[in-house]
């Protein structure tokens, strides 16, 4: 079964993270480096992306029928996808062993995260049926 990693992270986030020494943003690029490589090694790695940042965000809503255009980042949402890792493993234990890795992800001591640093694991329906299980 393909199951999603999603993690979260807000504007202020991006910002922030924005101005960590180059020492800190490689650690953090070595690190999702070294965990996606054991993915692939494993044979669990399906596709990985990062997302660009919640400012670059546009939703389309309707109202009354039409197209209403909003560009993001949100007010009443603080966290967003950020981005997110596809894995095919055997079960939903596995995927979420695969995530708990992530609670290693190195940052400076000093970051400010607005919020409280989680993932997200959905198995991925492959169906409408499966969706609505």
């Amino acid at each position: 079964m393909k199951y999603m990693i999603m993690l979260s992270l807000t504007q202020q986030d991006v910002d922030m993270m924005a101005g960590w020494s180059p020492q800190d943003a490689a650690a953090l690029g070595e690190f999702m480096g070294k965990w996606n490589n054991a993915l692939v090694e494993s044979g669990e790695f399906v596709d990985a992306r990062g997302l660009a940042a919640p400012v670059h965000t546009r939703r389309v809503s309707l109202k009354d029928g039409v197209p209403v255009v909003t560009d993001g980042p949100y007010a009443e949402t603080q966290e967003v996808l950020g981005g997110y890792t596809i894995v095919e493993c055997a079960s939903f234990d596995r995927a979420t062993e695969i995530a708990a890795q992530l609670a290693e992800t190195p940052h400076p001591a000093d970051a400010q995260f607005t919020h409280d640093l989680h993932v997200d694991i959905r198995p991925i329906a492959e169906n409408m049926a499966e969706s609505l299980e």
